[in-house]
């Protein structure tokens, strides 16, 4: 058989080996396809209201009281309200009797016999009078007992107790005496003094 000088040709749809000629291509990752642009969300606001996790919730801080205020609150705190001073017209020898009289408008009109102290600037009440001949001790009980109204001379106004209402029966005494007798008695009172005595001499005196 004759021989051909020809090489047979290789059909490129032929499977088979290819003699590939320069650098071989490293195949190709298909890439992912690009976002497409889109409507973006609506951001949320942070409440305000509500503190964030991990933080402490505020709190508010009143700070001081303005001086103004703080000034009328102290007053409101420590003032104290002047006790109602009353006069009735009494002479010397007739001023316990008024101011038993008093005693006993107060009683009626609904005052509790403890809430009374009597003081007088001459001569001793006669129920303390009768109460002293017990001794001292168990007449000054009776006031710290608080049942009943209460009868001391002016003198020893600092060893009574204070009661809301004071009579002072001024039934004798210098002027002096009684010039001390009428701070002492308001400064046992809470809420009303009564005077019994001279008016003309009262109102020099006050």
């Amino acid at each position: 058989m004759p021989h051909s000088s020809e090489e047979p040709k290789i059909h490129p749809n032929v499977p088979g080996p290819r003699n590939m000629t320069g650098t071989a291509r490293a195949p190709q990752v298909p890439r992912p396809p690009a976002p497409v642009p889109g409507p973006r969300p609506t951001p949320q606001r942070a409440d305000r209201s509500r503190p964030a996790p991990g933080r402490p919730v505020p709190t508010r801080n009143a700070g001081p009281l303005r001086p103004e205020a703080e000034t009328a609150d102290a007053k409101a705190a420590q003032g104290k309200v002047a006790p109602q001073i009353q006069l009735v017209e009494a002479t010397d020898a007739t001023a316990v009797e008024v101011a038993d009289e008093t005693v006993d408008g107060l009683l009626d009109e609904g005052r509790s016999p403890a809430d009374v102290l009597v003081f007088t600037t001459g001569e001793q009440h006669p129920w303390a009078q009768h109460e002293l001949t017990f001794g001292e001790d168990a007449y000054w009980s009776q006031q710290a007992e608080g049942d009943d109204v209460f009868y001391a001379h002016a003198s020893a106004a600092e060893r009574a107790t204070g009661r809301p209402v004071v009579v002072l029966a001024v039934n004798g005494g210098t002027d002096e005496q009684a010039a001390r007798a009428l701070p002492a008695a308001l400064a046992r009172t809470g809420s009303r003094l009564i005077v019994c005595g001279d008016p003309g001499r009262l109102r020099t005196l006050l």
